[in-house]
């Protein structure tokens, strides 16, 4: 099937929506609230476009593209819209890019800069308290512009349904149960809703302040936690070489989501305490540095005085499914024994 699209003809197939296409198709239109994995919303109004035979505008998000249909997504009516929509959403909060955690990784930054957005006022001094409780995330409500893609995630991606919207109009905001400071909620610090806020009301509190988006290096990794191998992007200090923060890349296995450990947990990676070396005890029952050929040359020589039941195999959940199996494959064929067994959690 296909639609024009401001002159040019796009195929498409059934199911997408009108957004869908245009990002398929490289064509830029503004979205606050929508994400893939959230759903249609029609929240910010941003994504506004004319479709032929429609009245008025149409939230792009949320219209089907049906076959031989028109859309116009560059006409001054549209921009007109697109603007009003968010600029009301900046004079409703306290956004100072200069000063934010994510200048230069923030969709609404995005959104004023493409739509030439130049004139607009910033709140003299945010109004509501940051809830800094939580040893892992942090919320600004000052930030926030009620787009709901936290809540949702919470409630649809997650399922941990901690987050909501409170009160109404002008007072209304982000939650968590009812009205508990994050620390002393429900909320199990997955970090989804920090992976999907549009800008930086909720953001890795332990990443603020050592180095904005264009100062550190994106790597593609897998998780080290658990056998799942959930794909995550490290952001990298290089200068350092330290990991700053962790992001859940939204490919398979787990689109995007990720544990409190995958997460937040890679504090261990630059630990003074951890080994970087293997370590044999002497005489004096002291540890001394060795090369990995001793230590496992130690280990196998250990390892050859037993077999069969003497012999016993304990694998962990922070393996992976590979090593798992491996150990299970040398207790039962080297060793000669059923004496395998897993600690099932962390």
């Amino acid at each position: 099937m296909k639609l024009t699209f401001d002159g040019r003809e796009l195929s498409f197939k059934e199911g997408q929506t009108v957004l869908d296409v245009a990002r398929e198709n490289g064509i830029y239109i503004p979205t606050l609230c929508y994400h893939a994995k959230t759903g249609q919303a029609s929240r910010c109004r941003a994504c506004v476009v004319e479709i032929e035979g429609m009245r008025g505008v149409q939230t792009s998000c949320s219209v089907p593209a049906t076959d031989g249909m028109v859309v116009r997504g560059d006409t001054d009516h549209v921009n007109m819209v697109r603007i009003t929509a968010v600029e009301s959403l900046i004079s409703n909060g306290y956004h100072n890019c200069l000063t934010c955690e994510s200048n230069g990784d923030c969709e609404l930054q995005d959104a004023v800069y493409k739509l030439g957005i130049k004139d607009y006022l910033i709140t003299p001094e945010p109004e509501q308290p940051i809830d800094d409780s939580s040893p892992f995330i942090q919320i600004d409500p000052n930030k926030c512009i009620l787009c709901g893609r936290c809540v949702e995630a919470c409630h649809e991606s997650v399922v941990n349904e901690v987050l909501t919207v409170a009160m109404r109009g002008y007072h209304s905001k982000i939650v968590c149960d009812t009205g508990l400071p994050m620390a002393e909620s429900s909320c199990v610090q997955c970090g989804e809703c920090v992976q999907l806020c549009p800008t930086g009301a909720i953001v890795d509190k332990n990443s603020i302040g050592r180095g904005q988006s264009w100062e550190l290096e994106q790597t593609d990794t897998t998780c080290p936690y658990c056998g799942v191998g959930c794909q995550i992007t490290l952001h990298v200090d290089k200068d350092k070489n330290e990991i700053v923060k962790v992001e859940g890349k939204e490919v398979v296995p787990n689109y995007g989501r990720l544990c409190v450990k995958g997460r937040f947990g890679s504090d261990f990676v630059n630990h003074p305490d951890r080994l970087t070396t293997p370590l044999i005890k002497n005489k004096n029952g002291e540890f001394e540095k060795a090369s990995w050929d001793e230590a496992l040359g130690l280990v196998a020589g250990k390892l050859a005085q037993y077999k069969g039941e003497q012999f016993a195999g304990i694998s962990s959940a922070r393996m992976t499914n590979e090593d798992n199996y491996l150990l299970h494959k040398f207790t039962r064929v080297v060793m000669q024994t059923n004496n395998i067994d897993h600690c099932a959690r962390l």
